[in-house]
């Protein structure tokens, strides 16, 4: 469906203007939410509440759509924060606010109406501690990570917590206790995921996070060094998913034996990374990766309990 303009507005019917119309809406609000990301968030959460329900139900919908409103109103709320930088990347001057697209007290609005939302969910249909967690990791990513990135070019480490916490809270929904070893260990994953996942984009923008006043790592280390860090925690990650069967997460050996696959041709694609010349497309090959790694990852345990539960 075209964009909307003054020349060709007169041309649609009224029902073509209503669906172009809102399609241009939603196209934006999915920018200011970043959906892509949010969805990602959405994704863990379900993980951690499969990994710990007992039963089949659709229960799982409340704790899901719960946090991802409640990531979306981080992400709008970020995106205001973050406009004046924004502003000054390549990568994100189109972005909604910088771009003009939409006000900045609307996307306050729309941080505030997603936020309770997202909180009257979970407090109705899933339990307080999923709420607490929801609003910490909320919590986290705009009150601690994002002003520490301004300050701190290893802010990524502290605020790899923001990771690890939505499938806590997909576990917490479903009443089981928050600090069994399953859970924590699932937590641990995203928690490293998230590291070499962010220095792989550092690699690729470093200087246009520069260009925004971010202190970035790229001024003190070179970039082999970067890439052998990045490289090492590649690895790291995924060592410790090749580790699940330990904790007795999953239910059947095709599901390990797939995700030894899976390892494998992560572990590949790391040390190609490692021995290329780091341009950008070598670099977003590897971030591409294990990015696709880690989805391949919530997949196969979700779909591991889902069928458990189906035939136990």
């Amino acid at each position: 469906m075209s964009k909307l303009t003054s020349e060709n507005i007169t041309t649609l019917t009224p029902v073509q203007y209503l669906v172009t119309y809102i399609s241009g809406k939603m196209s934006l609000l999915a920018e200011i939410v970043k959906i892509r990301i949010t969805v990602m968030v959405s994704l863990t959460t379900a993980l951690g509440y499969f990994i710990g329900v007992n039963k089949i139900t659709f229960d799982f919908i409340f704790p899901v759509v719960g946090i991802l409103l409640l990531a979306c109103s981080s992400a709008a709320l970020n995106q205001y924060q973050e406009k004046n930088s924004d502003a000054l990347m390549d990568r994100t001057r189109n972005r909604p606010i910088p771009s003009g697209k939409i006000k900045s007290l609307n996307v306050l609005l729309i941080t505030i109406v997603l936020l309770i939302l997202g909180s009257l969910i979970l407090i109705l249909k899933t339990n307080l501690t999923a709420l607490l967690i929801g609003l910490l990791t909320f919590y986290w990513y705009n009150g601690v990570y994002t002003p520490l990135k301004k300050k701190f070019s290893l802010a990524i480490i502290p605020g790899s917590l923001v990771g690890a916490l939505p499938p806590l809270a997909g576990w917490a929904a479903t009443g089981e206790n928050i600090f069994d070893i399953k859970i924590l260990y699932i937590a641990l994953y995203f928690f490293v995921w998230q590291i070499p996942h962010f220095w792989l984009l550092l690699l690729v923008h470093g200087k246009d996070f520069a260009k925004g006043g971010f202190p970035v790592l790229t001024d003190r280390m070179s970039r082999k060094s970067i890439a052998v860090i990045t490289f090492s925690m590649l690895i790291v990650t995924v060592l410790i998913s090749a580790m699940i069967p330990v904790l007795n997460i999953l239910n059947f050996n095709v599901t390990y034996i797939l995700l030894l696959c899976f390892s494998v041709f992560m572990i590949y694609i790391a040390f190609g990374f490692l021995k290329s010349d780091l341009s950008r497309n070598e670099t977003m090959k590897a971030f591409i990766g294990i990015n696709i790694f880690t989805l391949c990852f919530i997949t196969l345990l979700v779909f591991d309990k889902f069928i458990f539960l189906m035939f136990k």
